[in-house]
């Protein structure tokens, strides 16, 4: 065994404690049981294993890709143990934290001027295509709209999710950061059972929900749930396989993490609050029911210990809200 082969067939648990008093069960699935602590190394080592298959890459050759969070450290993770060189483009905010992270990897960075329009060829999501155009042996991953990203989650998260309930799904609710998670977990469960309902929950400044909807597009604007939400949309948001999207503010789903560590003892990012925001709207509207909700721990809180666990971080997020 080597370290990718413990990617995935990560736990799932019924939650004891929080949300029972809507008379569901409610199941998370702790993906920071993977090797860097998140979902994401499922789909760095997927992506990347279905482009050596297509003959897209092989060791020795670069990729690339635009991502300073879990996506970043999954695919440095991969590229060293397969042998590839790996640049990473991150916007020129990031935080140092983050920063040392990832040049910890030993990985080049390269820093995306966040003043340019979205448009530009250098601005953050455009540079790494940009960069792969001009130079030979470099691929460009591109989580947002590669199809194996979906494929990943279906053919390893939504199966796992279906065995591990013993069959016995009635919603699955997830964040939307490129819509893989969504829509592969939801086309591995709805083949398994159409009437399984599967429910994305997107940030107040992200354009998913709309997108989704076919509306017009809002203006983006910044919010606080890092992982989730996007300021454009991905075609990895695939409408067949999701069958509702529920819109939040990002502070009810940070009040929700400290609740879960509180009734549980589970140490959650994020997206987390996001999923269980989600998980108990769906709860309340279904009081009582008996149903079977799933849902994703996507990664450990220990990440965010300068954010979400810090109270004076917190205070001024809470108070730009009022």
């Amino acid at each position: 065994m080597n370290l990718l082969d413990t990617v995935g067939n990560t736990p799932l648990i019924k939650l004891q404690n929080f949300g029972r008093e809507y008379g569901n069960n409610i199941y998370v699935k702790l993906e920071y049981f993977n090797p860097t602590n998140s979902l994401k190394d499922r789909i760095a080592k997927g992506m990347i294993e279905a482009a050596e298959e297509k003959g897209l890459i092989k060791p020795g050759d670069t990729i690339i890709e635009n991502s300073s969070g879990n996506t970043a450290t999954g695919l440095a993770m991969v590229a060293i143990q397969k042998g590839y060189n790996l640049i990473l483009v991150v916007r020129d905010t990031l935080s140092i934290d983050k920063r040392r992270v990832l040049e910890a990897f030993g990985i080049k960075l390269i820093f995306s001027d966040s003043s340019l329009p979205v448009d530009h060829p250098m601005a953050y999501h455009n540079l790494p295509r940009t960069y792969a155009a001009e130079h030979k042996g470099v691929w460009f991953c591109n989580q947002h709209d590669n199809i194996d990203n979906p494929m990943t989650h279906y053919h390893t998260t939504g199966k796992e999710i279906w065995e591990q309930t013993n069959q016995k799904v009635d919603v699955f609710i997830a964040g939307m950061g490129t819509g893989g998670t969504l829509s592969g977990i939801g086309k591995a469960l709805k083949e398994k059972n159409p009437d399984v309902q599967i429910i994305g929950v997107d940030p107040i400044g992200s354009v998913f929900k709309a997108h989704y909807y076919q509306e017009e597009l809002p203006t983006p604007h910044s919010h606080h749930l890092e992982g989730i939400g996007n300021a454009f949309p991905t075609t990895n948001i695939i409408r067949e396989y999701i069958d509702e999207v529920l819109e939040l503010k990002d502070t009810d789903a940070l009040k929700l993490i400290r609740e879960l560590i509180k009734t549980e003892g589970i140490i959650g990012g994020p997206s987390v609050g996001a999923n269980l925001w989600g998980v108990l709207e769906v709860s309340k509207r279904n009081r009582g029911k008996n149903l079977n909700i799933v849902t994703l721990i996507g990664d450990t809180g220990y990440k965010y210990t300068s954010t979400i666990f810090n109270d004076e971080w917190l205070e001024k997020v809470f108070e730009k809200q009022n």
